[in-house]
């Protein structure tokens, strides 16, 4: 193999070089590692933060705790509970972590922006749990909600890793809900075959339904999630997007 060709070669498997590669890798774990600290020691009022779930029991109504209801029909059937449990702790480390080093490798223009979204979401979410800290609907056993995740695969709130880096009292908003329809969308854009892009619309849909099947957040939650999603796409896209509808209103 001559010099030239493999330069290509590994051009084409590293679009900007292991030095890029590198610091990549490092600016996200680090952004990982700062965030997860952060939101461990953010807010750990538990009166306030079971006070608010309360509250949002008492908006939904006792009586119409959709959450419930969904959590029921999951737990009826031992494959959707399973593949809920593993998506639940998949969808933010696994599926998120594979979708930013796909797209890094296979479509890198389109990275900095995805990652910069992420990046942004999780920085206004974090703000929601200093601002509202909430538990999630699983603290809330007397209304028949359990923590279906307890023991799965010997993983579970309450195991040491988990404890240590996260807060359980950072409900709202949804960062599931909000990290899956980013990567949904941007998933969507970037694959080529119809069956892929509909897979990943779907797949924030899934994750929403897999966060209140599994007792960790109300319908509530996942919206704020999405105004999030919503809100830091609009800041990071914002160019491209006025760009889109100045061509739209033009092309009217």
């Amino acid at each position: 193999m001559s010099v030239s060709t493999a330069t290509v070669s590994r051009r084409s498997f590293l679009p900007r070089g292991w030095w890029d590669f590198l610091l990549q890798v490092c600016i996200w774990f680090g952004f990982l590692a700062a965030y997860e600290l952060a939101r461990g020691v953010a807010d750990r009022d538990p009166s306030k933060a079971l006070e608010n779930g309360r509250r949002i029991i008492n908006l939904e109504g006792p009586n119409r705790l959709y959450e419930l209801t969904l959590q029921r029909v999951i737990g009826e059937h031992g494959f959707l509970e399973a593949a809920a449990s593993w998506s639940y702790w998949g969808s933010q480390f696994t599926v998120l972590g594979l979708a930013l080093l796909w797209v890094y490798l296979r479509r890198n223009d389109a990275f900095y922006k995805f990652r910069n979204a992420i990046m942004l979401a999780n920085v206004i979410g974090l703000i929601g749990y200093v601002l509202l800290p909430t538990a999630p609907p699983r603290m809330f056993p007397s209304f028949g909600f359990v923590d279906s995740l307890s023991d799965f695969g010997g993983i579970s709130h309450g195991s040491m890793v988990v404890q240590l880096a996260s807060n359980p009292y950072a409900a709202v908003p949804s960062l599931h809900a909000a990290d899956s329809l980013i990567v949904g969308i941007v998933l969507a854009t970037q694959v080529k075959s119809l069956p892929a892009k509909i897979m990943w619309l779907l797949w924030p849909v899934w994750v929403w339904i897999v966060v209140m099947a599994t007792g960790n957040h109300f319908w509530i939650d996942i919206v704020a999630g999405v105004l999030v999603a919503m809100i830091a796409c609009a800041i990071i896209y914002r160019r491209p997007l006025r760009t889109r509808l100045i061509a739209l209103t033009h092309a009217t």
